[in-house]
């Protein structure tokens, strides 16, 4: 199986049984007992998983301008392995098992302050399910978070299991493009912060290729054809594992209003894809083991059946 293979072809890792193991583990023996668990779980992945081995190899070279060692490899399927099992006390518990700190959430609170929505872009890098649990702090406040139930079904079964009130806060982005959009703007006129990452396209999407690690990788197009279309604050939300049971959320905000012109939306596009992908390196310069594509992330993007599927998106969210 080669790096090259698109990420959404890759099988869940685990199953339904590995998961449900681990979640009656940990949650009857405790945290310190599932972190013990993670330690076969990674050697397990690391002899097993041959594509998303070579993946954090070529990622880590990246990431460190030198090759990694195999045991640098591990700490990286680790921190994953790591940040997996805390979803699961994070949604069980809340943030009370953890020490979690954040910077900038002022600047947050100040975009939520407007009643217009504000759309959170994160990525996968450490752990987004902090966020959720921050969401705690703040009852009040309606979040929503964009996210593809049919990738890993089993994940998505235990996490809905543990938190049901999560699960109903999810928009699918499974679902048609004109239902998410729609299902995104009603949250906005709520008020609400809208959560999506913005760093991994789906097979059908259009993507453009920007300098990240390096040399020229594909992000997606459409966060930012949405941020255009509901004209709503866009805030960058990074939520690093500091090791133990440390996080550090992190909101930078990008703009307050995204605005693509019809006639220069590929310059447009390509300079606020720029802005993303500095944003989010210099995080992984901060803390490598944290991004979690475990795929050949500049692989080349397909043959562009681009500028019509471009075309159709642009229509879709009224670009």
């Amino acid at each position: 199986m080669s790096t090259h293979e698109h990420w959404q072809s890759r099988p869940e890792g685990g199953g339904r049984f590995a998961l449900w193991l681990i979640r009656t583990i940990a949650l009857r023996g405790g945290r310190r007992l599932g972190r013990l668990c993670l330690y076969p779980i990674t050697l397990y992945f690391y002899l097993r998983r041959k594509p998303e081995r070579l993946a954090s190899k070529q990622y880590l070279q990246r990431a460190f301008g030198r090759p990694p060692t195999p045991w640098q490899v591990m700490k990286h399927i680790h921190c994953f392995a790591a940040t997996t099992l805390d979803r699961i006390f994070l949604l069980a518990h809340g943030e009370k098992p953890f020490s979690i700190e954040t910077q900038g959430l002022e600047l947050l609170d100040q975009r939520i302050a407007q009643g217009r929505g504000v759309l959170l872009f994160g990525s996968h890098q450490g752990s987004f399910e902090a966020l959720r649990a921050i969401g705690g702090r703040r009852p009040d406040l309606p979040l929503r978070v964009v996210l593809d139930k049919q990738k890993t079904p089993a994940m998505t079964e235990l996490l809905e299991a543990l938190a049901p009130e999560v699960g109903a806060c999810v928009i699918d982005a499974a679902r048609d493009g004109t239902s998410i959009v729609l299902a995104m703007a009603e949250a906005c006129r709520e008020g609400a912060v809208v959560a999506m990452l913005a760093d991994r396209g789906r097979g059908h999407e259009v993507l453009r290729r920007t300098e990240f690690l390096g040399s020229p990788a594909p992000f997606p197009i459409s966060p930012w054809l949405l941020a255009h279309s509901l004209q709503v604050p866009v805030v960058l939300c990074f939520g690093l594992y500091l090791g133990g049971n440390r996080y550090r959320l992190i909101f930078e905000p990008l703009s307050d209003r995204v605005e693509i012109p019809r006639h220069d939306r590929g310059p447009a596009l390509d300079a606020l894809i720029a802005r993303y992908a500095q944003r989010l390196e210099h995080y992984i310069h901060v803390a490598p083991y944290n991004w979690f594509n475990f795929y050949d992330f500049w692989q080349v993007a397909p043959p562009a059946a681009a500028e019509s599927a471009a075309a159709v998106v642009g229509e879709r969210v009224g670009v």
